[in-house]
Order: structure tokens, then C-alpha cells, then sequence
């Protein structure tokens, strides 16, 4: 039963009542009879209306009421297109085609709101409401997509282009936003000087009449470039630019000169012309004056000086100009020179030298060592620490480095030697203290807590010195710095203490909570392990010339063995003397990654192997202290790597790789002396100055040589790389040694006996010695034990040379400098033809090969000049000198270019070598004959194949055009290397051609007719039946096109190798088979059951179908019978799916029945059903029906109530239509 509220006249009256205090009636509606409707009034009272005096009575007066309103932040604008210039004029398509399309489009990119409406002139009105910004780029799109576009010119002068630009274009920017146009400005390049302007007349008018503005302004301005060299610029701007600052004031004008760093001589005047002429005058005249009266002296200071003489901003240099008027030209940052000029007037160039070197000795840079953990210890809270410091010495600066465990110090000497001495202090004195209010709790009663530590980690030591409590872990010291920065991150509350790499302590302190402490250990312990296994590192020792070929094209094969063996490979550094290649990682990766490496070396050169057993007792003895006795040996014997196995592997084996030759002398020295080890060694100690190591070696090692060879003891000098540079060793049999003791000694003692002599050199050959900063006297002090050598002074006419240093020495110095005049006094300069095209390749890489010609026959060599187009040059010249004309006019064609001619200067024996040297290294040519339809894959994409040769033999490849069908590949290059690159050519022509048979065998193509009907099935859900096939058998299966009537639509094509094509096709038959013993029936089953049986997404139906290997196909809506399923398979599935099916729908229907039963229930009765239609409810005196007689809207109408989808016909309105 359901109860019915009954609304009576009463009760209706008593609630309108609550609404307003009018009295309404209302009628009854009884269900026989009805009497006259309510009015609209009646039925929808309006709400009463507020009194206006009383609120203004109530309304308070205060601050609150004195507020601005906020203006709206969304601006509405109105654009009228003009039908004339409307670019879309189909009033069928309004509001639909490409117009609405690109409507959208500038809403979403703008952001603004568009309406569109058609005026009654039929141009377009346009209402865009939103931001200023997204109006104002919404107006620009709207001009440009909208309206047609005109353009026009205006042409201004080109230096006025930059002012309509403006600071990073927004001058532009701005003009195109306010006249909603495009201007093209041509690029500084472009000699043009029109702008270009597209967009509205009106707008169009505007940009021009801007552009034409901003030109105006420009033209009462004018612009003028004066050459000055660099050099006097400073002269020019005056110290501290106040000089350059006075004249603009005083002239009004700008002037603009290039800052040091700009490598530019060009100074800009820009100002009103008469007073822009005053102040290129004044500048000329001061350019003039000091041009006159300058002049230059050249200084060395060190480099690392350079920016004290510079001072914090150049301010220094500045003291200098402003101090005594010279200025000082410093060397740039990247260049190695040390040279400074000091430029000026010649009385007071004294008085700037000593200032230079006063800011040059002025600071000083120190170091602490302390380590990275402690620096914020000594930083302090807030940098309190610090603070002290600089407080007290301000000039000093003090620098710590994230992850060096070092502080640097800058500034004045004595400050910088205070803040080390206190910062040293506090290295030494800086611990960490806890409050006394935790020592209790840390040691915990009768000493509890710190004895449970000690007995549940043993690993860890506690101790507690009254403030202090200590954790220590041992770990290796060569971990500890990849430990750090983890650590801190990950446990915050756990101080982690690092040992200072000095102590070389394994001992690593962890202060913290217990928990906390706990578990940084255990991650401490197993990073160690992890690291343990992947730190395994192994040298391998790689002649210098093949680490390119390691390293590859862009690092190409180191990347791959990286990659491939998962190891770190380090390689030394270009200018670096080392040839080991550094190999980290898990040992068997490293292992691998070093036999592919020497690998490589094997295959490039002709590399011996050859393994020495000596016992491993000896072999430390053998390495020498730092690896001095082996290293000499190696280097001795032409550089050979000789390889000692890892300490305590027992291994007795000693492995020497080089060239055989090498190989065989290494091998002969090392087991003599292992037999001398084994015997008696004995070994001396002796020191002398680093500067009389050269000599005493001699050159080419002959004084060292002949010592050797008298005495049997082998003598070993330090190297670059030792800290001991002084130390010189001897090692031998005791006798043998002690007369090379005695030799050197005497030699020694002789070097330290300082003579001064003199010698006479003619002056005409002074400059030899000391051109290039004097180049050859520093290699000659350099070879004969620190020598001095002075020359006296250009422009003095002495012949009188001074040599200062040890007796020997000078003799030597002496002798070698008559050896230096006579090759001056003999030198010959011969001509060596050879064609400018080839020029490049002689030269080598940073013309490499030249300096290795002229080191090794002592000569120099001149190129010529490159000249492009000789003859348009030479020609008028020759004709217009009457008989010279003539000779140049008929001169043989045969004689050499004057580009082609290499100058060598020298003694002619050695000239005529080196000729022969240069005309080896001439690239010669030859073709190899290589099939037209291979070119392609030579060069590989993108010409990769081409240059991966080229870079791998050291020759050019030249592949003929594809238009000109040739078979002839060019190779060019020195002799040497032809016949690899030849053979390597073709090899690869090999390589090609048996792919190019190969691709022919699996191009054979097999056609398969089956009917379409099976196509389906063949292929399978996604395609995985005909994948499966294809990955089988390894070949391509084509289907036909559907929409391609030309094709046979029953042909399937196969392509791959004959054998795999065929067993393809038998797979692809053997299942057609299968398809066509298959039976379709038709089963009827209700289709109020369809969904049931098929499923959320068919998942039901799917199931079914693989249970039963059959496929089912469900009739499609509309069908003229919705109840037929068709069930195709094997005659035995096909009836078990029916079965199945049938059940299925016995199940289902059986719901469906009671489901049908139930709603019956749930209809209304049939007496409400036979009554007539409900008129609804109705109002007399509606709106609607007093204005012009309207109708009320017609819910049937499709005009009122549109459908989505259907078109309706356009009513004109102001602004669109309704939304």
C-alpha cells in the first residue's frame, strides 16, 4: 500500500502565508470537474521587495565602507571585420567549417573568450572577452587568421633597424601587439633596408607611421667608428675610466670602448655631429701623442701571479695607470705565456716595473690539511670559528673544497701565515663535545649501556673520556672516501668521523643513537664488501701510438668494452708520458676486458710476448723503490712493457711484451740481473742538482753509457714523477758500484766548480740564439747542467759572449755553440717542390709531422703562403712592365708554382735529407676496381663505413659520383699505408658480395592460393597464428590488399630462403586443411540470453570458444533474425559447443522468466493507464501569453528544444547564438 499527502485549501492558504503577507487564493481541483486555473501570480508569487529608506538607515558607516572597489581583471573588446576583408564569406557555414575551426584554436591558445555574430552588412563582429594580455594576442591571431592580410614597405636607414627592435626584441614585440600586424626586419646581413609589414590598412598605417617615428628620432643622432689600435685604449679611457668620463661630459657624447676581453679596435661616437667631431678629435690627439712618446719593456712574471698585478676587478691595473701613467698589458687567462708589457713613457716605466712586481709578490696561496668531515667543525656554528679568523686579517681568503681534504688560504703573506698557524691549531685541538647533561644516560648505571655496546658489537670499540664517546669501525683506508657523502645522507642523527688520509688509519668513528649507530655499521660493512668485489684493478701497459685505436671513433671501442665487460677503463691523460691503461671491476671481468684490449695492440702492430721465470723473491728488488729499476730497464730497451705478477701469487713468471728485437735485449738484462741478485747486489746512494742530471746523462745517453760500460754497476736518475729529484742510484756488484760512485762523484764535484768564461760570436748570428724568447739558450742550459749564457744587448755592436756555471759545463756550452755557428755559416737553403694540395697532409695533425722532421734533422722548414687564385693577380702586373710582361707572358709552363715551393734551411747533407722526408710523406694514389652497385654500402649511412676506414688505414677514399656509373674507388695516402687500405677494401668488397647472394637466396617468393574466407583464421586474434609462422621459419607472408581490386584476392605470397618458404607454406596448408573440415550450424538460442553468454567484454564467449576450439558468431543488431548464433568448427566441437550453449540458455532464461515476472508487479494499475493524458499544470496570465500573444515552448518542437546533432536554422542575433 502507498499513502497519498493530500494538500487542502487550508492548509495550501497556510503555507503561501509564510511567503508573503498578502492574502491568496487558491482553487480546488477536484477530480470530476475543474474550475479556472491559478493565475501566474498566484501560482509564483514574486519574492517582497526590500525597503530602501530602512536599509539605508541600517547601513554602517566606517573604515570598511570607504573601500575601493576592485576593478575587474576580465576586459571585453569589440572587432568589426568588414565583409570586403572577411577571409571565410560562406554565410551557410557560419558558425561551423574552418572559421568556428580556428575560433577554437585561438580560445585555447589565448585563453579569451570569442563570440561571433553576422552584422547586417554581413561583416563579421567579434566580441573577445578575458585578460588584457590574452585579449590583446587574441585581437593579433583574429587580424592574421581572420581578415585578409595586405602588406607594405617602409624603408629606413639600416642602423635604424636595431632601434625598432629594441632590448632583446620587445620593442617589436610591443609595435606587432598594438597594431596587430607582422613586421619583417631583414637581417643585419642583408644589405636591404625596406621592413616589411603585413597585416590590416588600419594596422598597417599604424606600424608605419611607428617605424617612420622611431627613424626620425635616430636621424637627429649621428654615428661615427674611429680605428685606434688596443694597446691604447687604456690611454684613451684614462684610469678608472675617469678620462673617457670627462670627455662625454664635456661633449655630450657617448662613447663606447671595447672592454679588454672583446678582441675589437673599433671605438663608437655617438652624439650630436658637431659635438661628436670635438671628441674624435680629442681622442686622435691623445691616440697621436702617446703613439709618439711610448714605448714598451717586456717582463715575466709568473702566471700564477698575474691576477694579484690585475687586482679584484682590474683595480690594480688601474693604480698602476693612475700612479705612474704606464699601462700593463697581461697575457690572457688561456694562453701559457708569462710575459707582461708595461707600456709608457720611458722615465716613468721604472717606477711601474716596481709596482708591478710589489701586486705580483703582494699574496700568497697556502694549504691546511685537514679533513673534508672536520670542515664544518671549523667553520663553526654560523661560521663563528671562521668569523674570528677573518675579522682579524680581512684581505685573507679562506676556501674549503666539497670533498678535498685540504683548506686553502689567498691573501696578503704575513695574514695568510697567521690564519695557518691558528687554523692549524684548531685542526690539531678540535674534537667533539657533548653536553654534560647526556653523560649519564650515555654511560647508563654502574657503565651498563657502553658495556652491552662492547658486548654486542665487538667490531666496535667504545671509549669515554668525560665528554667524549668514540665508535670505531676498521675499514680500509682506500674505501673510506666513497663512503662519505652516502653516509651523511642516509644517516642524519649518526656523526661519521673519517680518519685524515695523513694517519693512513683504517679507523672510522660513528657517535649517535645505539639504534642508529647500528645500522650505519651493518650498511658501512656491506658497502665495503660491495666495493671490495668491484675494486679489483689490473694495469695493462699499451704503446702510446695505439690508445687512439683503443679509444675509436668518438670513443667508439672504449665505450663497447666498457659496456660489454661492465669495467671502469681509465686512460692517461694526451700530454701525459704514461702508457698504462687502468682497468677496474669484478677480476674476471677485468680480465676480460684486458684481453680485448691487448687484443687490439696485437692486431695493429707486431707485438712479441715472451714469459722470464725468475724467482718472486727477487722480484721487488727487481721493481726498485716506486718502480725506478724497471722502469729505467724499460725504458732502456726501447720502451717494452715488462709485467711482474701480483704480490704473493707465488708466481715466478715475468711477462715482457714489445717489438721482438726489444723483447729479446729486455730479457737478456733481466736475467742477468736476477743472476746478479741472487749472487750479491749491492746498492749506493748519490745526490746532485736536477739541472746536472742532463749532463751527466749526455746526449743520447752517452756519458751515462760509456760510465756503464767501464764500471758494469747500472745507474738509475729520477724521474719527473719522483719527490726526490736530486736522488741518483747505483746498483751492481759492490766493486762495480764503487767505481761508478767514484766516477760520478768526480764528475759531480766538477759540475759544482762554478767558472765564468767568455767566447766571441759574431753579432750577425746573435738572434739566432735568442729569438723565441730565447729558445735555444734555454736548451742549452737546460742540456749542460744549468748554464748561463748571456748575449749583450741589441743595438751594442760587442761580439763578446759570457758563460757562467761548472767548468765541464761551459766547456761543453761552448763547444756546442761553435757546433751552432758552424751550421749557421754552412747553412744552405734548398727547395723542395711538392703541390700545394698535398701541403695539409705533410703537416699532419697540428703540423705533428713537420716539427718531428725538423727535431730530427736540425733544419727549418718554410711553407708558402696559400694563394687561391694566383693568376688574376700576377698576370696585369707582369703585362703592363713592358719586357717583363713578355718573359712572364712566355715562361714555361713546366716550371714549379711559387705556392708548390717548400723552403729548407740547413746544412745541405741534412737539408737533402729532410727533402727526401718531406717527399716521402707525399700522398700517392691508387684505384681499385669495385662494382657500381656496392658503392652505396662502402660508404655506409651517413658515409660511416666510409670514414671508419679511412680513420682505421690513414688514407682518403674517393668514391665516384652515383650519375657517373664508374667502378673505380679512389685510395690516396702515404705508400705505406695503401696496400692495408687496398686489402681492407677488398675484404670488404668480399664481405658484400657474399651477403649480396645471400639477400638473393632469401628473396625467393612463393605463391599460396587460399580462399579469403580462411584469411582470417590464418592470420589470428592480433595476428599471432602468422607471427608465429613467420618467426617459425624466418620468412616475410603477404597478404592480399582488400581494398585493392587488382590483387587476386585468394594469393598469399611467401618470401625467405626456398627451404624455409616451403615448409612456411606447408604450415599455412595444414591448417587451411584443418579450416575446410570444419562445419558451420546455425543454433537458435533467445536472444534475451546473447549478453549473458558473451560476457563482460567477451570474455564468457572467448572462454567458451578455446574450451572448445570452435568460433561463435552472435547475429548483429538488426538482423532479421536476433535469435540465429552460428557455431563453425570440427563436425565433434561444433556439437558439444551446442550442448553447451543450449544449457547455458536453459539457465539464463530461467532469470530472465522471473525477472519479466517481477517488473509485471512493478507496472502501474490499468484503470491509471486508461486515463486520459495529464495536461500538466496549468497558469492563466503567464508572460508568455500577455506579450504578443507568444505560445509557451513547445517541448515536441525541435526549433525550441534542438537535438544534439541536428541542424537547426541560424537565427540572427546580436551576438551569436545562444549558448
Amino acid at each position: 500500500m502507498s499513502s497519498v499527502a493530500v494538500l487542502t485549501q487550508e492548509s495550501f492558504a497556510e503555507h503561501r502565508s509564510g511567503l508573503t503577507q498578502q492574502q491568496v487564493k487558491v482553487t480546488a481541483l477536484n477530480s470530476e470537474e475543474e474550475n479556472d486555473p491559478p493565475t501566474y501570480k498566484e501560482a509564483f508569487p514574486p519574492l517582497p521587495e526590500k525597503a530602501p529608506c530602512l536599509e539605508a538607515a541600517q547601513e554602517p558607516s566606517g573604515p570598511w565602507s570607504k573601500i575601493r572597489p576592485i576593478k575587474a581583471s576580465v576586459i571585453t573588446q569589440v572587432f568589426h571585420v568588414p565583409l570586403e576583408e572577411r577571409k571565410y564569406k560562406d554565410m551557410n557555414q557560419f558558425g561551423e567549417g574552418e572559421q568556428a575551426k580556428i575560433c577554437l584554436d585561438i580560445m585555447q591558445k589565448t585563453g579569451a573568450h570569442l563570440e561571433l555574430s553576422l552584422a547586417k552588412d554581413q561583416g563579421l563582429s567579434i566580441m573577445v572577452s578575458g585578460k588584457l594580455e590574452a585579449v590583446m594576442k587574441a585581437r593579433k591571431e583574429i587580424v592574421a587568421r581572420l581578415q585578409t592580410q595586405a602588406s607594405a614597405t617602409v624603408a629606413i636607414p639600416k642602423e635604424h633597424h636595431r632601434f625598432v627592435i629594441g632590448k632583446n626584441g620587445e620593442k617589436l614585440q610591443d609595435l606587432e601587439l598594438k597594431t596587430a600586424t607582422k613586421i619583417q626586419i631583414p637581417r643585419p646581413d642583408d644589405p636591404s633596408n625596406q621592413i616589411k609589414i603585413t597585416g590590416t590598412k588600419e594596422g598597417i598605417e599604424k606600424a608605419r607611421h611607428e617605424i617612420l617615428l622611431i627613424s626620425a628620432e635616430q636621424d637627429k643622432r649621428a654615428v661615427e667608428r674611429l680605428d685606434v689600435e688596443k694597446v691604447y685604449h687604456p690611454f684613451i679611457a684614462g684610469p678608472y675610466n675617469k678620462l673617457v668620463s670627462e670627455l662625454m661630459q664635456d661633449t655630450g657624447t657617448r662613447i663606447n670602448i671595447p672592454p679588454p676581453s672583446v678582441n675589437k679596435t673599433e671605438i663608437v661616437f655617438t652624439g650630436e655631429k658637431e659635438q661628436l667631431a670635438q671628441a674624435v678629435a680629442r681622442v686622435k690627439k691623445i691616440y697621436e701623442e702617446k703613439k709618439k712618446k711610448t714605448t714598451t719593456i717586456a717582463v715575466e712574471v709568473k702566471k700564477s701571479q698575474h691576477k694579484y698585478v690585475i687586482g679584484p676587478k682590474g683595480n690594480s691595473l688601474q693604480e698602476i695607470l693612475e700612479k705612474t701613467g704606464v699601462s700593463v698589458e697581461i697575457p690572457p687567462t688561456d694562453s701559457s705565456s708569462e710575459t707582461v708589457i708595461l707600456r709608457g713613457e720611458p722615465e716613468k716605466l721604472g717606477q711601474a716595473l716596481t709596482e708591478v712586481y710589489a701586486k705580483a709578490n703582494s699574496f700568497t696561496v697556502s694549504s691546511v690539511s685537514a679533513p673534508s668531515w672536520l670542515h664544518r667543525f671549523i667553520i663553526g656554528k654560523k661560521g663563528q670559528n671562521l668569523a674570528k679568523i677573518t675579522q682579524q686579517m680581512p684581505k685573507v681568503h679562506i676556501e674549503f673544497t666539497e670533498g678535498e681534504d685540504k683548506i686553502t688560504l689567498e691573501g696578503p703573506t704575513e695574514d695568510v701565515n697567521v690564519a695557518q698557524e691558528q687554523i692549524e691549531v684548531m685542526v690539531k685541538d678540535l674534537d667533539l663535545i657533548i653536553e654534560q647533561k647526556f653523560h649519564r644516560t650515555i654511560i647508563g648505571q654502574k657503565g651498563e649501556r657502553i658495556r652491552e655496546i662492547r658486548e654486542k658489537f665487538p667490531e666496535v670499540s667504545c671509549k669515554y673520556n668525560g665528554s667524549v664517546l668514540n665508535l670505531c669501525l676498521c675499514l680500509t683506508q682506500q674505501f673510506l672516501h666513497l663512503l662519505v657523502m652516502t653516509l651523511n645522507d642516509c644517516f642524519l642523527q649518526v656523526i661519521i668521523n673519517f680518519p685524515d688520509p695523513a694517519h693512513k688509519s683504517d679507523i672510522v668513528q660513528l657517535r649517535g643513537p645505539k639504534n642508529e649507530v647500528e645500522k650505519c655499521t651493518k650498511y658501512m660493512q656491506k658497502m665495503v664488501a660491495d666495493l671490495v668485489e668491484n675494486s679489483f684493478s689490473i694495469s695493462v701497459p699499451i704503446f702510446k701510438q695505439f690508445h687512439k685505436n683503443i679509444i675509436g671513433k668518438g670513443g667508439a671501442n672504449i665505450k663497447k668494452i666498457r659496456e660489454e665487460s661492465n669495467t671502469k677503463i681509465d686512460l692517461p691523460a694526451e700530454n701525459s708520458n704514461s702508457e698504462t691503461i687502468v682497468i677496474t671491476g669484478k677480476r674476471a671481468n677485468c680480465e676480460a676486458a684486458r684481453h680485448r684490449i691487448l687484443a687490439i695492440q696485437k692486431e695493429l702492430a707486431n707485438i712479441t710476448e715472451v714469459e722470464v721465470s725468475i724467482p718472486s723473491k727477487l722480484h721487488n728488488s727487481l721493481i726498485g723503490a716506486k718502480g725506478r729499476f724497471i722502469r729505467s730497464i724499460m725504458e732502456e730497451c726501447g720502451g717494452v712493457h715488462i709485467h711482474f705478477p701480483t704480490e704473493g701469487s707465488g708466481s715466478d713468471t715475468v711477462t715482457i711484451r714489445g717489438p721482438a728485437q726489444d723483447v729479446e735485449k729486455a730479457k737478456k738484462q733481466l736475467l742477468h740481473l736476477a743472476e746478479e741478485k741472487q749472487t750479491k747486489s749491492y746498492t749506493v746512494d748519490l745526490r746532485a742538482k736536477p739541472e746536472y742530471h742532463k749532463f751527466l746523462i749526455g746526449k743520447g745517453g752517452g756519458n751515462i753509457r760509456k760510465v756503464r760500460d767501464n764500471t758494469g754497476a747500472r745507474i738509475i736518475f729520477p724521474t719527473s714523477e719522483d719527490k726526490d729529484q736530486e736522488l741518483i742510484t747505483i746498483m751492481g756488484t759492490e766493486e762495480a758500484v764503487k767505481e761508478a760512485q767514484k766516477e760520478l762523484e768526480a764528475l759531480i764535484k766538477n759540475l759544482d766548480n762554478v767558472v765564468e768564461d767568455s767566447m766571441v760570436v759574431d753579432p750577425k748570428h746573435h738572434r739566432h740564439f735568442v729569438i723565441r724568447r730565447g729558445q735555444v739558450l734555454r736548451e742549452i742550459a737546460d742540456e749542460y747542467g744549468g748554464v748561463m749564457v748571456s748575449f749583450p744587448r741589441s743595438g751594442t755592436q760587442s761580439d763578446k759572449v759570457t758563460l757562467k756555471g761548472a767548468k765541464d759545463c761551459v766547456e761543453a756550452a761552448k763547444k756546442r755553440i761553435q757546433e751552432i755557428i758552424e751550421d749557421l755559416e754552412a747553412q744552405v737553403t734548398i727547395e723542395c717542390t711538392i703541390p700545394q694540395k698535398f701541403h695539409r697532409s705533410i703537416m699532419g695533425p697540428k703540423g705533428s709531422r713537420i716539427q718531428q722532421i725538423t727535431r730530427d734533422y736540425g733544419v727549418q722548414i718554410k711553407f708558402p703562403d696559400r694563394e687561391e687564385n694566383p693568376a688574376p693577380v700576377v698576370e696585369p702586373a707582369l703585362q703592363e712592365n713592358g719586357e717583363e710582361g713578355g718573359e712572364g707572358k712566355d715562361a714555361d709552363p713546366s716550371s714549379p708554382k711559387k705556392c708548390d715551393i717548400i723552403i729548407i734551411s740547413g746544412r745541405r747533407e741534412k737539408c737533402e735529407a729532410a727533402k727526401e722526408a718531406l717527399q716521402a710523406l707525399v700522398p700517392v694514389t691508387t684505384e681499385v676496381e669495385v662494382p657500381f652497385d656496392l658503392h652505396r654500402y662502402i660508404i655506409g649511412q651517413k658515409g660511416s663505413g666510409i670514414r671508419k676506414m679511412m680513420d682505421e688505414f690513414e688514407v682518403n677514399i674517393q668514391v665516384p659520383a652515383p650519375e657517373l656509373q664508374s667502378d673505380i674507388i679512389t685510395i690516396t695516402g702515404l705508400a705505406a699505408n695503401l696496400d692495408r687500405a687496398k686489402a681492407g677494401l677488398l675484404e670488404r668488397v668480399k664481405e658484400l658480395q657474399a651477403e649480396q647472394e645471400d639477400r638473393a637466396l632469401r628473396s625467393f617468393k612463393l605463391t599460396v592460393t587460399v580462399d579469403p574466407k580462411y584469411h582470417p583464421k590464418i592470420i589470428g586474434r592480433k595476428g599471432a597464428v602468422i607471427t608465429q609462422i613467420r618467426t617459425e621459419h624466418e620468412v616475410n607472408i603477404q597478404f592480399p590488399d582488400k581494398d585493392d581490386e587488382s590483387q587476386a584476392q585468394d594469393q598469399i605470397t611467401i618470401t625467405g630462403y626456398e627451404k624455409n618458404a616451403e615448409a612456411a607454406r606447408d604450415a599455412i596448408m595444414k591448417i587451411v586443411g584443418e579450416l575446410e573440415q570444419m562445419v558451420s550450424e546455425d543454433v537458435t538460442l533467445d536472444h534475451r540470453v546473447h549478453a549473458r553468454i558473451i560476457g563482460a567484454r567477451g570474455k564468457a564467449i572467448r572462454k567458451i570458444m578455446d574450451e572448445f576450439k570452435v568460433d561463435i558468431r552472435f547475429p548483429q543488431s538488426g538482423a532479421p533474425d536476433p535469435n540465429c548464433v552460428t557455431v563453425t568448427g570440427l563436425p565433434e566441437n561444433v556439437e558439444e559447443a551446442i550442448d553447451h550453449i543450449l544449457n547455458l540458455e536453459e539457465e539464463y532464461l530461467a532469470d530472465v522468466v522471473d525477472n519479466e515476472a517481477m517488473q509485471v508487479y512493478m507496472k502501474p494499475s490499468s484503470h491509471e493507464e486508461s486515463k486520459a493524458p495529464s495536461k500538466g499544470f496549468v497558469v492563466r496570465d503567464a508572460p508568455w501569453a500577455t506579450v504578443n500573444n507568444e505560445k509557451a515552448p513547445d517541448m515536441s518542437s525541435s526549433e525550441d528544444f534542438p537535438s544534439f546533432g541536428a541542424q537547426v536554422a541560424p537565427k540572427t542575433l546580436p551576438w551569436g547564438p545562444k549558448r
